[in-house]
């Protein structure tokens, strides 16, 4: 019986020591292999078809929602007086992106266009497209500003255009046509003898030019040689830097196209994309850890420092000409119309912006901006990204139309694009890169504490087998008998001594 458990005992020590040497080997490996098939699902590859879908006709639902800033002061705001906005939406949009003409090169890059499509959402909706508000006439108050230095004899020839066509500062509209565009003599004069002058050659319309159109040619790296370059932007219409700014940092094309990012992000890593929309390079900073359904995310938001003029951060001074903090002057790619851009309400703006406008009230929660990364796979899970059109305005002497209107940037929209992974592809998701990986850890773990509690078993046994060998052998040896083997003997010859045994017989 002792040498069956000695057996068994020995069994358990050599399993148990297997099992831990197991799952030692599998901390060390499990992560390579981890590793290795996110590479092998992040590369651009039509053979990857999970990530290549998602990166080619992104099937996440987007959203676009639109709030207006609707004046209720036109006329005071024509006599010098504060504006007061009141805001109105959302408007919401679904957003429908699809990637085309994709072309793989051979140097390890794809290049391809992106369009994009929007269809109004009336139950995700405020109101309906019908919604009559009003906002200041670009066409006007810009060009006002735009001709400020010209002779005086063109700006009275500019009023009395505007005159002719009648024109003022203030567009009370319908929504759906301030978005999408609506019938101008002025604008169909201004494409005819002014070719280039206005964004587009059809109806005027904020978001005229974004319906139905594509942000121009990409090329990005697949990371087929280098998974560390996945995603990121190597031109951009043939660009390899910009020409709209001052400075060749400012002018850098810096990041990915803002859809995906390089796996393997650290809480050090920072987020840089190129935006065409806002004609430079976007930078968001680590936040915060987050989960979202079962799934660990890194939170990314905009720093302060994104709309800083330059003299509170000298960086941007390459932006500029700059007005206050908080905004962003597109200008030199819009036209030269005297367009800002900020966040929702002047959020994180300087406050003499938030207090020339009466109506505006930023909070964080509803009008910053962020990314939530998935930091193993760069896959972004939800996104919130917030942005607000201004108008630079003021008085401008022989143009009647701007009245006496004080020197303001004055809010018109703002809006947010927003979409997040939900249903099948957050499933496979979420069992490929959360699922599975905490599987294998927990198999290593598992293995290492299964083959330590046999290793501990197997000792307690050999424990056991040795106390008992120790027992018998003690018992037969008779070392704690004080009469001798010779008088045990003698005592068996005695005659006294059977007469007892026959007694107790």
């Amino acid at each position: 019986m002792g040498i069956n458990r000695a057996a068994v005992a020995v069994g358990f020590v050599v399993s148990g020591v297997l099992m831990v040497f197991f799952g030692t080997v599998l901390t060390f490996v499990g992560p390579i292999i981890i590793d290795d098939q996110v590479v092998k699902n992040t590369v651009i590859d039509p053979k990857n078809e999970v990530s290549y879908t998602m990166w080619k006709d992104v099937p996440v639902p987007f959203f676009m929602s639109v709030y207006f800033f609707h004046v209720l002061n036109p006329k005071e705001v024509l006599a010098g007086e504060t504006p007061m906005v009141e805001q109105r939406g959302p408007f919401v949009y679904r957003k429908r992106i699809q990637k085309d003409n994709i072309t793989f090169h051979a140097n390890g890059t794809v290049s391809y266009r992106e369009y994009r499509r929007f269809f109004f959402e009336p139950s995700m909706s405020s109101g309906d497209e019908s919604e009559v508000v009003t906002i200041p006439n670009m066409l006007v108050l810009g060009a006002a500003v735009m001709m400020e230095n010209f002779p005086f004899a063109v700006r009275l020839m500019i009023s009395a255009t505007f005159k002719t066509f009648k024109e003022g500062p203030f567009l009370t509209k319908p929504v759906g046509e301030l978005m999408w565009g609506y019938d101008s003599g002025l604008v169909d004069f201004l494409n005819k003898y002014l070719p280039g002058m206005l964004p587009s050659t059809g109806k005027f319309g904020l978001f005229a030019e974004f319906n139905n159109s594509n942000t121009g040619l990409f090329t990005i790296h697949t990371g087929q040689d280098d998974i560390r370059k996945v995603h990121k932007v190597d031109s951009w219409n043939g660009l390899t830097k910009l020409s709209n700014w001052n400075s060749p940092q400012c002018n850098m094309i810096n990041g990915t196209a803002g859809q995906m990012w390089p796996p393997f992000m650290t809480r050090e890593s920072t987020l840089p994309f190129y935006s065409p929309d806002a004609c430079r390079s976007l930078e968001l900073v680590y936040q915060r850890d987050g989960v979202m359904k079962g799934i660990p995310l890194y939170r990314y938001v905009a720093p302060k420092t994104l709309f800083a003029n330059g003299s509170d951060y000298p960086p941007n001074e390459g932006f500029c000409p700059c007005r206050q903090s908080g905004l962003l002057n597109v200008s030199s790619c819009r036209h030269d119309s005297p367009v800002f851009i900020s966040h929702p309400h002047f959020f994180n703006a300087d406050p003499v912006l938030l207090d020339s406008v009466q109506g505006l009230r930023p909070t964080e929660d509803q009008h910053g901006l962020f990314i939530d990364i998935h930091p193993l796979t760069g896959v972004p899970l939800n996104v919130s990204i917030r942005l607000q059109l201004n108008l630079y305005m003021k008085k401008v002497s022989a143009i009647t139309e701007t009245g006496k209107i004080s020197e303001v940037v004055m809010p018109m929209i703002w809006f947010e694009e927003s979409g997040y992974i939900d249903g099948p592809i957050l499933s496979t998701f979420h069992t490929n890169l959360v699922v599975l990986p905490a599987v294998m850890e927990a198999m290593q773990y598992g293995f290492i504490a299964l083959g330590l509690a046999t290793i501990l078993i197997a000792s307690l046994l050999h424990h056991r087998v040795t106390r008992a060998r120790s027992h018998v052998t003690t018992t037969f040896s008779g070392d704690d008998d004080p009469v001798s083997d010779k008088e045990r003997i003698e005592g068996a010859h005695d005659p006294q001594t059977k007469e007892k045994c026959v007694i107790n017989n």
